[in-house]
C-alpha cells in the first residue's frame, strides 16, 4: 500500500461526525475542526435556540452541519439521538461526547442530587450513547472513532476554595471509560481516546474565572495563557482521522502546561 500524504490521513471527507454538547464552547469549536476537514455534522444540546444558531454558524464557514436537541442525562434522549443521527446522517463515523455539567460545593455539603446530575451527563451518558453508536453503526462495520472530552480536573484534586467533586470525579471516570472501552473495541477497529482541557473561557468556567481571576489561573500556566478557539482543534482532528489509527485507550492533556506543574 502507498504511504498516504499527511493531508490525505487528516481528511474526513466523507466521514459522518456526532458532536455532544456541540452548540457553544469546546463542543462548538471541534465541530469546527471536524466539518472544516471535510466532515458531515451534526450536533447536539438540550437547547433548540443554541442549535440553530451554531449550525448557522458552521453552515456559513461552508460545513455541512444539522441539529437535534437532546439531554444526554436522560436515557430516552439518548435513544432518540442515536436512532435519528442514524436516520437523518446514515453512519456516524467520529462521535464525540462532550455534553457535560459541574456543580460547585464543598463535600461536606455536596447535594446527592447534583452529584447523580453530574454522574449521569459526565459519565453515563458517554457510556449509553458510545453503546448505541457503537452497536448501530460501528461495530457492524468495524471502523469508528470515539473522542471523549474529560478534563486536568480528572487528574488531580483542587487547589483551595474551588470545591467540585462531583466533576472531578466524573471526569477521572471518563479518563478510565476511555481507557477500558479501548482496549474491548479494539477488536472492532474502534478508537477510543480522550482529551483533558485545562482552563477555557466558556459558559462552564466563566464561574471560576471570574472567582480566582482569569490573569491568575493563566499565570499558573508555564504556557501562561488560557485556551483559545482554535486550541482543541488539532488533538480532535488527531484523534478522529486515520492520522491516529494507531492511538488508542489515550488521554492527552490540553492545558498549557498546567498538569506538569501540578503533578497530573
Amino acid at each position: 500500500m502507498t504511504a498516504r500524504t499527511v493531508q490525505q490521513l487528516f481528511d474526513l471527507t466523507g466521514r459522518t461526525a456526532l458532536v455532544t454538547g456541540g452548540s457553544r464552547g469546546l463542543g462548538l469549536q471541534m465541530a469546527h475542526a471536524l466539518g472544516e476537514a471535510g466532515a458531515r455534522i451534526l450536533i447536539s444540546s438540550r437547547k433548540a435556540d443554541d442549535l440553530e444558531q451554531a449550525c448557522a454558524e458552521l453552515q456559513a464557514a461552508g460545513i455541512d452541519a444539522r441539529w437535534i436537541a437532546a439531554d444526554c442525562a436522560k436515557d430516552a434522549d439518548i435513544s432518540r439521538l442515536a436512532d435519528e443521527t442514524l436516520q437523518r446522517m446514515g453512519e456516524v463515523d467520529i462521535l464525540v461526547n462532550n455534553a457535560g455539567a459541574t456543580w460547585g460545593a464543598p463535600a461536606e455539603d455536596h447535594p446527592v442530587d447534583a452529584w447523580d446530575k453530574v454522574m449521569n451527563l459526565n459519565v453515563r451518558g458517554y457510556f449509553l450513547l458510545s453503546q448505541a453508536i457503537a452497536k448501530k453503526s460501528m461495530i457492524a462495520r468495524r471502523s469508528g472513532r470515539i473522542v471523549n472530552i474529560a478534563s486536568i480536573a480528572g487528574l488531580n484534586g483542587n487547589p483551595p476554595g474551588l470545591n467540585t467533586i462531583a466533576y472531578n470525579t466524573s471526569k477521572g471516570a471518563a479518563i478510565n471509560f476511555t481507557r477500558a472501552l479501548a482496549a474491548e473495541w479494539g477488536k472492532y477497529n474502534i478508537t477510543v481516546n480522550a482529551i483533558c482541557p485545562g482552563f477555557f473561557p466558556s459558559k462552564m468556567t466563566a464561574g471560576t474565572l471570574k472567582a480566582f481571576g482569569a490573569e491568575n489561573l493563566a499565570s499558573g500556566a508555564p504556557l501562561k495563557r488560557l485556551g483559545d478557539d482554535e486550541d482543541l482543534k488539532g488533538i480532535c482532528l488527531l484523534f478522529a482521522s486515520d492520522s491516529g489509527k494507531h492511538i488508542t485507550g489515550q488521554w492527552l492533556a490540553v492545558d498549557g502546561g498546567v498538569s506538569v506543574v501540578t503533578g497530573g
